[in-house]
């Protein structure tokens, strides 16, 4: 029998047929399965695991069909010791049933480092070492003294504390400056427009003391309060003023744009944009 006739016989398109209908059914099984498998389509959203204690973090993972895991701690004052203080995934994230959800915990013992020297340092210095330290510079204490802008004394809650010492880890550092012994002056910066960090920044940086900050009835909530901008001080900026070293400042913080100076207003849109994101649609 020639190929031809071979291939156009009853018994080969009849195979051929069968073997196309066992391919077909095949790949449908095989669809159909894979499906099943993944739970194509079948998602669910992450739940808020932050705040919860492990008990609780347990009930809601099974209530959520999910799984999670502890794969680290931390010490934070967000949340109470021993519960969830960052998840991942997000909250919201849509994942499959019984997806492995990472937890991270508020550790029950907070993290304490060693105090540094910072006696003798000049300011710069010191707060680098502050920082790399992983603590907080804090309210900058300025008296008369042979030296300028030289650490005289470190002080935490009020009270000296000595090199070596135990400390929480993010505590607060206040340091004694000196601002010699004469009436040395220097210019008033302009604070206007500039968050409280930037603020402060440039406070320190001119040698002069944060007394106090004043937030208006805008600010009603943490998210205000990062937010919020500086529209009156005192001493006031002039190009020409100064004042003595170590001098008091005060500040008033707002979110209200309209409180600001006229030629404040640009520099605050320049600098903190999603503050008036909603303002020009």
């Amino acid at each position: 029998m020639s190929l031809k006739h071979f291939i156009l016989s009853r018994t080969f398109l009849k195979h051929l047929g069968l073997a196309a209908v066992i391919f077909v059914a095949t790949v449908m099984i095989i669809l159909i399965w894979m499906n099943f498998y993944t739970r194509h389509g079948q998602s669910r959203p992450v739940p808020d695991f932050f705040g919860l204690t492990q008990e609780q973090t347990a009930q809601l993972a099974r209530k959520s069909k999910l799984r999670f895991q502890i794969i680290d701690s931390v010490y934070t004052s967000e949340v109470p010791r021993g519960c969830i203080a960052e998840q991942n995934p997000r909250p919201g994230f849509r994942v499959k049933k019984w997806r492995n959800i990472m937890l991270t915990i508020n550790a029950f013992n907070p993290e304490m480092v060693a105090m540094p020297n910072l006696v003798n340092l000049p300011k710069r210095q010191a707060l680098a070492l502050i920082e790399s330290s992983g603590l907080e510079m804090g309210t900058p204490i300025y008296i008369p003294d042979i030296s300028i802008d030289v650490v005289i004394k470190q002080l935490y809650n009020g009270k000296e504390i000595m090199e070596g010492d135990s400390i929480q880890k993010g505590s607060i550092i206040d340091l004694v400056l000196g601002k010699g012994l004469s009436n040395q002056r220097t210019d008033v910066p302009d604070l206007v427009g500039l968050n409280l960090d930037a603020a402060k920044s440039r406070i320190l940086g001119a040698s002069l003391t944060l007394v106090t900050s004043i937030y208006d009835n805008t600010i009603l909530t943490g998210e205000d309060s990062a937010k919020a901008f500086v529209y009156k001080q005192n001493p006031e900026y002039n190009i020409d003023a100064t004042i003595q070293l170590g001098s008091s400042v005060y500040l008033w913080l707002t979110v209200d744009s309209a409180k600001l100076p006229s030629d404040s207003t640009r520099f605050v849109f320049d600098t903190i944009p999603e503050l008036y994101s909603g303002q020009s649609e």
